[in-house]
């Protein structure tokens, strides 16, 4: 979460600035960030350890649905120019998505679906494309509650018309933010759904400066390292074979 305090070339701090960060969505409850109130203990860190840093940024562990909402920071400093005063930052909107799913429903080999949880409000769309074309939607829910306070289902399904690559994408405004990418192989034509899900989905998120990362291919990496074993594993085989 970004806090950056900037000062003009006249003025100069005399004392480290105290940094204050507040949850101005549940002030009911007073949260701090920073100082870590108890929700917040051990999952909040500095970025910057110098105390006397002008980045007084913070770095938000382990998030919960309950973390969504506005923050706020706050700087009180000392200068030899304006002696104390208070400077307050911009505020920050938190808003969380939670795992894709993007498969086959139970029992309907027909119909492909999409489902993922979010934080409740505006700004999250989920969509499905088909070879980069929005298909025939069979049913689209804007926002299922699943609490009153916290977050929201969004879900979309799509009927399997053909092979292609059908891919399901969350938006928030208008910034991808993940995407999972099916390839289906259809036995039965454009007609009818029967047909083969040749690739399993695998969720690829999408980076602030557009770039996609991949999970890591470990099963690659293990047989890789298992090709020399097997081949020693069978010279030995051989020579024994041969006494």
């Amino acid at each position: 979460m970004p806090c950056q305090l900037n000062l003009s070339s006249d003025e100069k701090m005399v004392t480290s600035p105290v940094l204050y960060w507040e949850h101005l969505t549940r002030v009911a409850n007073n949260p701090r960030l920073w100082i870590p109130s108890e929700e917040y203990e051990g999952r909040v860190h500095l970025l910057e350890e110098n105390p006397n840093s002008s980045n007084k940024s913070l770095l938000l562990k382990s998030v919960q649905w309950e973390d969504t909402g506005k923050y706020l920071c706050k700087v009180t400093i000392t200068t030899e120019k304006d002696k104390s005063l208070r400077m307050r930052g911009n505020e920050t909107l938190l808003m969380i998505y939670d795992a894709m799913t993007f498969n086959l429903p139970e029992h309907n080999d027909s119909l492909l679906r999409c489902e993922v949880n979010v934080t409740r409000g505006p700004g999250f769309v989920l969509s499905i494309l088909r070879d980069g074309r929005k298909p025939q939607t069979v049913d689209s829910a804007p926002g299922a509650a699943v609490t009153l306070l916290t977050h929201v289902t969004l879900s979309e399904t799509v009927l399997l018309r053909g092979g292609g690559e059908y891919e399901c994408q969350l938006h928030l405004n208008e910034d991808l933010v993940v995407k999972s990418i099916i390839h289906y192989l259809s036995t039965a034509g454009e007609g009818g759904g029967a047909g083969e899900i040749v690739l399993t989905p695998w969720p690829t998120v999408v980076s602030e400066s557009g770039v996609v990362e991949f999970p890591e291919p470990w099963l690659l990496y293990v047989l890789h390292l298992l090709v020399p074993f097997a081949f020693l594993l069978g010279l030995v085989t051989s020579l024994l074979c041969r006494r």
